[in-house]
């Protein structure tokens, strides 16, 4: 009876598409689970996030949660999730890619799970870094740690908005080091970001993580915004 009282105050709605969410869901309502725009990138080993790195970085496996639309609930969610505090969306989804990543050979032998790092500056005016919530709920299912300081952002670089690849990459190619690397010598480190458009700073995460002898790198993120 409580809960029910708070939720006429405070209602508990789906962040995709508004509606009320049951007891048992958490953000996301089952409808939008199921009809958001799913990619299945992780049961292809030649897709599209894959090939962004062939040829530029020696990457195990590649994939994104969903297609991301513009003005579509995918970038909605994005929204709620970096701007708007709603960091419960990052822990569900994650959960729910995790679900789908472990069944899968490529990524069942991911050991640790590292979120692209934002500056200490930019963090804190954020309040959070919406990649480590995503991190978590992927090492609940996944069965894995989450490593948030290891990789870390030295400098603070520009907005990447409206940069070229190039320009993307050249923006971040230096801005991050390692702390206290050796402990993850020989893993398989799965590097994760909300979105993934050019990939020039997954790219460059992993430039870096691959200083560590014997590591393997993936990649996941929520979506991929193709050009």
């Amino acid at each position: 009876m409580f809960d029910d009282f708070i939720s006429l105050i405070f209602p508990r709605i789906c962040l995709s598409c508004g509606k009320s969410l049951y007891k048992s869901e958490h953000s996301i309502c089952t409808y939008c689970s199921y009809h958001l725009p799913k990619t299945n990138y992780h049961t292809d080993n030649e897709n599209p996030i894959a090939k962004i790195f062939w040829g530029r970085i020696n990457i195990h496996s590649a994939s994104a949660y969903y297609a991301f639309g513009k003005g579509g609930k995918v970038q909605h969610l994005i929204h709620q999730l970096k701007y708007r505090g709603q960091k419960d969306i990052g822990v569900t989804l994650g959960k729910f890619y995790g679900y789908d990543l472990r069944k899968c050979d490529s990524f069942k032998t991911v050991e640790t799970i590292i979120p692209v790092p934002l500056h200490p500056r930019k963090q804190k005016k954020r309040g959070y870094n919406q990649s480590e919530f995503f991190a978590a709920g992927l090492a609940e299912t996944m069965k894995a740690k989450t490593d948030f300081s290891t990789l870390y952002r030295a400098y603070e670089s520009e907005t990447q908005t409206r940069k070229s690849r190039f320009s993307r990459w050249k923006n971040v190619e230096t801005v991050f080091r390692l702390k206290d690397p050796e402990q993850l010598a020989g893993r398989h480190i799965l590097l994760v970001d909300d979105v993934i458009t050019t990939g020039a700073t997954l790219e460059a995460c992993a430039q870096t993580l691959l200083q560590i002898p014997g590591v393997r790198i993936s990649i996941a993120t929520i979506a991929y915004a193709s050009n």
